[in-house]
């Protein structure tokens, strides 16, 4: 076999390691066979040479202990990890004691030398031995048989010469057949490994589809409820302003300006207007998709942007360690004032988390880093985290875990929709009761 590439050479040793295991299995096997045929042959020392019973019997007795110490060194953690070894071993016990019996029996007239060649069929067939273990059984039983028949009384004759034919055949075809054999179980082992690998990239793939999806299934979520916000923000919007036209002009009249209870719910009634006008406001940003010319895009720095942003909520993040790793090339395009805009969401977000939990060393961290032509900018707090079943709806206009009357639950939102108008994507990540990563990229600079 041609073991020349570096990938075939690793493919071998993981394929001699594997082997170790069906070598063991096949010699244990092998030798309780062996046993079994041992002492069926007895059947034949009583018809062939019933002269000769009792020391045969006696023989094949000594060859089976022999045999069965072998397979106990074989159930060791030393002989599991010789199976080939020690199977040659134990095969040489049934050819010597072959050989021993055709000495004391007819030397080269004896039948028993069938038993030499199903013994040698058997290691090229069955066992999982190489082609040189093969042939140096082959010329081992060979040499035994030579010798139990020029050692026999009756020497070395023509039959010696036709057996002798039939054991080299015998030994070839066991050598061809531990050739293709070895070709075969690596061939297999070969295909098992390629399909383990597919499998695993197999896996990769399928988990990658499935963030894919998620990430496409959120996109078109957002999209879904943009659309839907800019149809009714204009239907909202009206009454809003014609009950603030009809507030103004109510606080005008004398009677109210005398009638502190009616004036206090007027102004009351105002302020509520007044908010409803800024949640629409927050949602038209959301909602709004600007054409290429109406965007105010340029190349930038994203260290000053994140400097920007830091001083912007410098108020909310005192007594927070504020470390930061982003390389000295952060040249990006975008709305510099729009992506200030997210990260000042994110750092607000991190920094009121953080201080529900009282954190004894609380720490936001913020890296960059590029990947092809984009910058992946992280925010990562030491926070209290987010729960599994919320870290799929904090995008969600509204959504919001806060106490009612410290936010509305938009601002996430509205930073997706601006990630997503610099062609990436805003996504979360977290460690319920650990951390809290909020993972976006930018365009590198044109």
């Amino acid at each position: 076999m041609d073991w020349d590439s570096a990938k075939e050479k690793k493919l071998y040793v993981g394929y001699k390691t594997a082997l170790a295991d069906d070598q063991y299995q096949s010699s244990e096997g092998g030798a309780y066979t062996a046993i079994v045929l041992i002492l069926f042959g007895v059947v034949l020392d009583y018809i062939l040479y019933p002269q000769l019973l009792t020391l045969f019997v006696v023989g094949r007795f000594i060859c089976v202990v022999l045999i069965f110490s072998v397979v106990g060194l074989l159930r060791t953690r030393w002989g599991k990890n010789r199976g080939q070894q020690l199977a040659f071993t134990w095969l040489l016990f049934p050819q010597m004691h072959i050989c021993w019996m055709i000495y004391m029996a007819d030397g080269e007239n004896s039948i028993y030398y069938i038993a030499l060649t199903l013994a040698i069929y058997g290691s090229g067939i069955v066992m999982t031995f190489g082609i040189l273990k093969s042939v140096i059984l082959g010329v081992a039983t060979y040499s035994l048989y030579f010798l139990a028949c020029v050692l026999h009384s009756g020497g070395i004759g023509s039959v010696f010469g036709t057996n002798s034919i039939f054991l080299i055949m015998s030994v070839a075809i066991a050598a061809y057949c531990s050739y293709f054999n070895e070709r075969s179980r690596f061939t297999l082992f070969r295909l098992k490994s390629e399909v383990a690998e597919k499998n695993i990239q197999l896996e990769e793939t399928n988990k990658s589809l499935a963030e894919i999806k998620g990430q496409m299934l959120q996109q078109e979520k957002m999209a879904s409820i943009g659309t839907l916000a800019a149809g009714l923000l204009h239907e909202v919007n009206n009454p809003v302003n014609y009950c603030l036209m009809a507030v103004g002009v109510a606080m005008e009249d004398p009677m109210v300006k005398t009638n502190e209870p009616l004036k206090e719910c007027l102004v009351d009634a105002q302020h509520g207007m007044q908010r409803i006008q800024h949640i629409v406001s927050d949602l038209k940003i959301f909602a709004y998709r600007p054409s290429e010319a109406e965007r105010s895009e340029a190349d930038f720095m994203l260290e000053r942007a994140v400097n920007s942003s830091l001083r912007l909520v410098g108020h909310e993040t005192k007594g927070i360690a504020i470390t930061r790793d982003i390389p000295q090339d952060s040249l990006v395009h975008g709305d510099e004032a729009a992506v200030v805009g997210v990260l000042i969401n994110l750092f607000s977000n991190a920094a009121l988390a953080l201080r529900k939990v009282n954190r004894a060393q609380p720490g936001i961290h913020v890296s960059a880093v590029w990947h092809a032509d984009r910058l992946r900018v992280t925010v990562q707090d030491n926070g209290p985290g987010i729960a599994p079943e919320n870290l799929s709806r904090v995008f969600e206009p509204f959504f919001t875990t806060r106490a009612v009357g410290q936010g509305l639950g938009l601002g996430l939102s509205i930073s997706y929709g601006v990630i997503a108008r610099h062609g990436g994507t805003l996504r979360a990540e977290s460690a319920l009761g650990e951390w809290t990563r909020m993972i976006f990229d930018l365009p590198r600079a044109t």
